[in-house]
């Protein structure tokens, strides 16, 4: 069995709401020196047979269809 992590972000010139507030939210609880946080989904995928160069299209095909909007976000695979 094999397993790609999927890691999806919002692309660097889209507004990240939810990091905002988040790293507005760090000083106030005692963590100084933070200067900016991104918020982001990661997906793992399981699937049968080794990690090879089909089943990384096949989980790339899955990412640019349904776990990534290609407008405003980007994503990172890797084998684990």
């Amino acid at each position: 069995m094999a397993r790609v992590v999927v890691d999806v972000m919002l692309k660097p010139e889209i507004l990240d709401s939810q990091g905002q507030t988040i790293a507005r939210k760090l000083p106030q609880l005692g963590f100084a020196g933070i200067t900016g946080v991104r918020q982001g989904k990661r997906f793992e995928i399981e699937f049968d047979g080794p990690a090879d160069e089909e089943a990384l299209e096949r989980v790339r095909k899955i990412a640019e269809t349904l776990l990534a909007n290609p407008v405003i976000e980007t994503f990172d695979m890797r084998v684990e």
